[in-house]
């Protein structure tokens, strides 16, 4: 592996989540791997899951980890080939990303997407140039349109507790939220499970389709209840509309899951990425009680990082 920033990185998903299930066992038997090695993480975006799990991750396999946000304690960086700087940028990709790619052996970033510019956010501008010019492997912490160290979360977690003899059907439920959320985790979500053993199907309001790339291999429906029915674990997630890019085409009345929604499912478990609006996107009542596996969730973040980082290092 070279680098990681999607599904399609993975040559094979089952290895790949076996490798996970095995550093949550063993987290400290690699830990020769990464001495004397740099670990990088670029933040342009506020974290809290996935900063902290992608440093124990490191620290796990020996890694000397830094860590720097990048949009306050870095220079205002120039993305655009050929830009005369004579504005508000101080240094360009070119050579930032270069020379931490002298300091470091693995690089991480995360970045968000403006929402303003579909075609523009879609492209993966700053991630693709950060990858061209720091020579390094690099490991999307998140970015415009996929969060991969969450969706292999996910994926752990869903096979850890799945039933052995049945292929679970997995919802993807669109959630209310107060302000306009990217398309990134559901997004990538969906592209994961899409490629897992797994039924998906995805429900959202009308206006909410994902782009059809990432929605190949699920159901996807307007009504909520009837996606539900039989679920052996449902995805709370918002996100804003990719058609009308950007932008809340409804205040979501009727969409929050509650525990009288999830007496349709098979024992259903809850799943978000967190953080979670509570009483908006999900219920005290479903995120305190014995469906939810937010907090399983959120600890397997640390050996989805750290397969990933074994992979990168074993590649150096």
């Amino acid at each position: 592996m070279k680098k990681f920033t999607a599904v399609q990185d993975v040559a094979n998903l089952d290895d790949f989540v076996n490798e996970a299930l095995h550093l949550k066992q063993n987290p400290y038997a690699y830990k020769h791997l990464g001495e004397n090695k740099v670990l990088g993480l670029l933040f342009l975006n506020p974290s809290l899951r996935t900063r902290m799990s992608t440093q124990i991750a490191g620290a796990n396999l020996g890694m000397n980890v830094m860590v720097m946000n990048l949009d306050k304690e870095g220079w205002a960086l120039e993305t655009q080939e050929g830009a005369v700087m004579n504005g508000s940028t101080v240094e360009h990709i070119k050579e930032a990303a270069a020379v931490m790619g002298r300091y470091c052996d693995i690089i991480g970033i995360r970045s968000f997407p403006k929402l303003q510019n579909r075609e523009e956010d879609y492209s993966e501008d700053l991630l693709n140039k950060f990858i061209s010019y720091c020579k390094v492997p690099v490991v999307s912490l998140e970015s415009a349109t996929r969060h991969p160290l969450q969706s292999f979360a996910d994926l752990i977690t869903i096979t850890e507790n799945k039933a052995a003899s049945k292929r679970p059907k997995v919802v993807l439920t669109w959630a209310p939220h107060v302000k306009a959320i990217p398309q990134c985790v559901a997004n990538s979500f969906a592209e994961w499970m899409g490629e897992a053993d797994v039924d998906l199907v995805i429900t959202h309001p009308e206006g909410y389709e994902l782009a059809d790339e990432f929605t190949q291999n699920a159901q996807v429906t307007t009504n909520q209840q009837e996606a539900l029915q039989d679920a052996d674990f449902i995805y709370v997630k918002n996100w804003s509309s990719y058609t009308d890019y950007g932008k809340v085409l409804t205040d979501g009345e009727g969409w929050m899951l509650t525990n009288e929604k999830l007496q349709a499912t098979n024992n259903g478990k809850v799943m978000h990425c967190l953080p979670v609006r509570r009483n908006v996107e999900l219920s005290d009542e479903v995120l305190d009680g014995p469906s939810s596996l937010v907090l399983e969730q959120a600890n397997n973040r640390t050996y989805a990082a750290q397969a990933v980082l074994k992979r990168l290092l074993e590649s150096l």
